[in-house]
């Protein structure tokens, strides 16, 4: 009885294999989560399958979560407004993250966004630099805080207003755009920047920092809230997924981004110059593990979804054209023989 009883507790005391799941796990960014939560629903719908789980976490939150490692208590797919990076392979490479496949899904525009009836901007990439850098070069070249707290100092045809910039956390995907397309853009017009930080990996990291003086203002990942603080001030201006301004166009309005308004045709075309693809990752170790993966993705990338008329299109997704989706469809067969 007492072999028995030693044999129990030293099984007991054994790791277990985290417990199979039924219901796909899915985390990623606050622009992408509407889209694939909208998908998540159809699927479920369909009776075969669970619906998926979706939790908004920022893409770089997603990333951090997906890239943890492999099993049960893992996120299978993680979606993105932006790519993958570097470190962000690696990490995934060193917890055993082997194989991910990368399926892009739309278009997607960052809208700087303010309430609508009040003053309508027309900004530049250096405008907009000028406002958030957290230093800029003086006149001698040297970096110092940025002191700037109107439009107008900045450009004396921009209004005599204070800066005040409503927007996503360094967790977001759309901060990582951002900071990208406008920031480092803006940056590389000012000569002094490549003289201060001649190594291009720091000037790069310099050029991203944004002020936290309180003219940049970290609203996280619930765009809702932005559209609320825009509405409530004429003032300032919010930094959100061309989706998000889409569905609230009756109470806010776009900024012009050097002469261009975002919209359907301008972001696709790129004449718009804060447009982006967005994305879905997945771990293709969790592949025959969670019922329903490829299914899933199926359905998300389908025509009924993503094409020009699809219900994820009529929630504000703009459509990849016809070779885009053709290469998408492509990426998924290729994911179901993984």
């Amino acid at each position: 009885m007492k072999l028995a009883l030693v044999t129990v507790l030293a099984c007991a005391a054994l790791p277990q294999p985290a417990m199979a799941r039924e219901q796909i796990r899915i985390v990623g960014s606050g622009t992408v989560y509407p889209f694939v939560t909208t998908a998540a629903e159809q699927f479920g719908q369909g009776g075969r399958f669970h619906t998926p789980i979706v939790e908004s976490t920022g893409t770089g939150g997603g990333f951090k979560l997906f890239c943890e490692g492999v099993g049960m208590d893992k996120p299978d797919i993680n979606d993105a407004s932006r790519k993958i990076t570097d470190s962000e392979k690696e990490l995934c490479l060193k917890n055993g993250v082997t194989g991910i496949a990368e399926i892009t899904i739309g278009h997607d525009g960052i809208v700087i966004a303010n309430k609508k009836g009040a003053t309508l901007l027309n900004l530049t990439k250096k405008d907009l630099f000028m406002a958030l850098a957290r230093e800029l070069p003086d006149k001698n070249g040297k970096p110092i805080k940025n002191r700037y707290q109107s439009w107008k100092e900045i450009d004396p045809n921009l209004p005599d207003q204070p800066i005040a910039i409503y927007g996503p956390p360094p967790t977001s995907g759309t901060r990582d755009a951002f900071v990208e397309m406008v920031m480092e853009k803006g940056c590389e017009q000012f000569s002094a920047f490549t003289a201060i930080y001649p190594d291009t990996k720091e000037r790069k990291k310099a050029c991203h920092l944004i002020r936290e003086d309180g003219k940049y203002i970290e609203s996280g990942e619930d765009y809702n809230i932005v559209v609320q603080k825009l509405t409530a001030d004429d003032k300032a201006l919010g930094i959100m997924g061309y989706n998000f301004y889409d569905e609230n166009a009756t109470q806010i309005q776009a900024s012009l981004i050097e002469g261009v308004a975002p919209g359907e045709t301008s972001i696709e075309s790129g004449k718009y110059g804060v447009s982006r693809n967005l994305y879905v990752y997945v771990k293709k170790q969790h592949i025959g593990m969670v019922p329903g993966i490829v299914e899933f993705i199926r359905e998300l990338t389908s025509e009924n979804a993503i094409g020009p008329d699809g219900y994820i299109t009529a929630k504000g997704l703009l459509p990849l054209n016809d070779e885009g989706r053709e290469a998408t469809h492509e990426a998924v067969e290729r994911l179901s023989k993984k």
